[in-house]
């Protein structure tokens, strides 16, 4: 049935339609219940867009609730894992199909190109880069994450490789391979020596031997974690043939070299630019209050404290924890404000109470390479505890917890209470589609 033979029949105007009252009633109740439902759009199918939506699509009923996740790519990125991808190892990639399968949540693949929080509509663009039309939103979750922040040093977009995404992961991927390939080894500069840099360049130097690597660190390596675990550190690098410069500043990258602030200037065949992340400018664009690094400013239930319909949860999210500090990016933080914006989601639309959840963060697993690691707890205030654990064990521990929360967000309904719930009336039910329902 075409659209107009369907307004038609509707409408009760087409010819011949006194024996379709069934088809007519039946189309009617269709389309008024499209109509009413509540439209919750997620952006970004990462660690907490993917454990969101599953978790609503388990706790609502379909019948007032409309769940779409919008992502750029088919797969599930284990974006803990992309250091690995680099250095040439495989890494599982669900397909977020199969993730969402009988969840009746709807995946659109795009490119989310820009949010107006004015008119509630995000603006998709196809994977050709070509219009991908747009979505509207009653309720929007922003998990778009987060990329290499260029800090404002110049050549950094231009010769630069990172591991914030699975598309720039394989990039590098590729530079490491055909330097594998030229049969003289090559000179790899890692530039940023947080939990990123570290486990890039460990990564590489263990899955790559034949590789010369540099990780350079703006202080002190391993600045926040315990004497001991600074000291494990330091050892890991030295068995791996890390060469680590330490209190040095980058001011340009080149496309054969890094110069420092020193006037030292180091070869580079692949420089890895690891010195912090940043939110895109999407939100920003949008007129939400976000701050200088493009992250959401959100309330305690992680709802914008500019826009009350947009929620932010994980890396896009500027969430302060119940220590007072701001949650890191990070994926236990992805698991704490994804787990507290279903909550708050639910409470909401449903007229319940919102419960708070914990918003703690408790330390960095660090893998160096496959068979070492560090578990570095920390304390209320976020500074490192004196004990560490180091070796083979924190390796597997690591290992543990990415095998979980890829199993975790394989399965994103599993455990969850099966009730689904009803809304407390229809939030999404414009003026103009009540004149419709009529």
């Amino acid at each position: 049935m075409t659209e107009r033979t369907e307004a038609m029949v509707i409408a009760g105007s087409l010819p011949g339609s006194g024996g379709c009252s069934a088809q007519l009633t039946g189309i009617k109740r269709n389309r008024q219940e499209q109509l009413m439902k509540h439209r919750i759009v997620v952006l970004g199918a990462g660690y907490a867009g993917a454990y969101v939506a599953g978790t609503l699509a388990r706790r609502l009923s379909p019948v007032d609730a409309e769940i779409t996740v919008v992502n750029a790519e088919p797969d599930f990125v284990q974006r803990l894992r992309l250091h690995q991808l680099a250095a040439g190892q495989e890494v599982e990639a669900p397909q977020l199909a199969d993730v969402f399968a009988g969840t009746g949540i709807r995946l659109r693949l795009a490119r989310v190109a820009a949010v107006d929080a004015e008119r509630q509509v995000v603006t998709l663009a196809d994977a050709d880069g070509s219009g991908g039309g747009e979505i509207r939103y009653d309720t929007l979750l922003y998990a778009l994450g987060s990329r290499a922040a260029d800090r404002g040093v110049p050549g950094v977009a231009e010769y630069a490789f990172d591991v914030a995404g699975r598309p720039s992961a394989l990039r590098l991927r590729a530079r490491l391979d055909s330097l594998g390939r030229s049969g003289e080894g090559g000179r790899v500069v890692v530039v940023g020596d947080g939990l990123t840099g570290i486990e890039t360049a460990t990564e590489i130097a263990e899955s790559r031997p034949g590789l010369s690597v540099t990780l350079v660190a703006r202080g002190e390596l391993g600045a926040r974690l315990s004497a001991g675990a600074r000291g494990h550190l330091r050892r890991a690098c030295d068995r791996l043939g890390i060469t680590v410069l330490e209190h040095t500043r980058v001011d340009a990258v080149e496309a054969t070299r890094v110069r420092c602030a020193d006037g030292t200037a180091l070869a580079s065949d692949a420089t890895v630019w690891s010195a912090g992340f940043a939110a895109g400018p999407i939100a920003a664009d949008a007129g939400l209050e976000v701050t200088g690094d493009g992250r959401i400013v959100v309330d305690r239930t992680m709802r914008s404290v500019s826009h009350p319909n947009v929620y932010a949860v994980g890396d896009s999210a500027y969430a302060i924890g119940d220590n007072g500090l701001p949650l890191p990016m990070s994926c236990a933080s992805a698991g704490y404000t994804g787990m507290q914006a279903t909550a708050a989601i639910v409470g909401r639309l449903t007229g319940r109470k919102v419960p708070n959840v914990k918003l703690d963060y408790h330390g960095n697993h660090i893998s160096l390479g496959r068979r070492d690691g560090i578990l570095q707890l920390v304390d209320a205030e976020a500074r490192a505890k004196p004990t560490y654990m180091g070796g083979r064990k924190a390796a597997r521990i690591k290992a543990g917890i990415l095998k979980g929360a890829l199993w975790t967000t394989s399965h994103p309904t599993f455990g969850l209470p099966k009730r689904k719930r009803r809304l407390a009336a229809a939030p999404g039910l414009s003026a103009e589609k009540r004149e419709t329902v009529r």
